[in-house]
């Protein structure tokens, strides 16, 4: 079996593993020499694995995003600046921003493969020059085919990275088969990483980074990482998120926005529509 290198740190992978996606395609996995970094060989199969840009094995998904909400809440209002601008990177059906600005936090979505049904009119482009105060992306990073050149276009969004992926241990990892993880029945999770992969990244980018486990800060700032790791207990942040200020909800003037658009769109439609009919 061939080598090849790593996306994160660009050391040698050599073979790892193989294993069987999709009940169709026997693939190989190859692992870094130096982070650990797991990844697949160059995934051929993803079109046909996003045929559902969220496969239905994703039960948690709304759960998910409100645990999320809270947690972010949190970590914004403690660490970052409540009043700034965010984005979720891999946003979904936007269930999470929505709950983000009904909670009062300016937040943007950013998803090329996946329909926006629940924020239709935040979502941004790779074009928009905005900096950004925080930059999520949930359950995210295990599906980048490489994720040292996305991770690149995170930080030039942003110096503030959340994120979940879980990590895989540097010694002793499971094999393809032997962690529900790997994904094998949807072959969407294409790169599973160890703290030393996130660790080196996080160097390279003169970058701190903090993590749960299964939560994850990239940052400029300094903090004890016994502080996050506490914001992110999911008992501790339901509370510290009940004591926080109330901040103004951006639902009403969503609304205002999009129902103002619509109608704006809908006037111009209407004058156009005659003359479309006679071409």
């Amino acid at each position: 079996m061939p080598t090849q290198f790593c996306k994160i740190c660009n050391a040698t992978s050599a073979p790892f593993a193989t294993g069987r996606i999709l009940n169709k395609y026997e693939i190989r996995y190859f692992r870094c020499e130096e982070c650990g970094l797991v990844q697949t060989e160059e995934p051929y199969w993803l079109a046909e694995s996003y045929t559902e840009a969220i496969h239905a094995s994703d039960l948690g998904l709304v759960t998910r995003s409100v645990s999320l909400s809270w947690t972010s809440e949190v970590i914004i209002s403690t660490l970052f600046n409540p009043g700034g601008r965010f984005v979720d990177y891999g946003g979904g059906y936007g269930i999470y921003v929505r709950l983000m600005r009904d909670a009062g936090f300016d937040f943007r979505r950013y998803d090329k493969y996946c329909e926006n049904l629940f924020a239709q009119g935040f979502d941004i482009t790779p074009e928009d020059q905005c900096e950004f105060e925080l930059l999520t992306a949930f359950e995210v990073l295990e599906h980048l085919p490489d994720p040292g050149k996305e991770l690149g276009r995170m930080l030039q969004m942003t110096s503030n990275i959340f994120f979940s992926t879980v990590l895989i241990p540097f010694h002793d990892p499971p094999r393809p088969g032997d962690w529900w993880y790997y994904g094998m029945d949807h072959g969407q999770h294409i790169a599973f990483y160890t703290r030393e992969s996130f660790a080196r990244l996080a160097k390279r980018s003169e970058l701190h980074f903090y993590s749960t486990g299964t939560l994850h800060l990239l940052t400029k700032k300094r903090i004890p990482e016994a502080l996050f790791r506490l914001l992110c207990d999911g008992r501790v942040s339901r509370l510290v998120e009940l004591l926080l200020p109330n901040r103004r909800p951006l639902l009403e003037s969503d609304f205002q926005r999009l129902t103002r658009d619509g109608l704006t769109r809908l006037k111009r439609d209407s004058l156009t529509a005659p003359y479309e009919r006679s071409i």
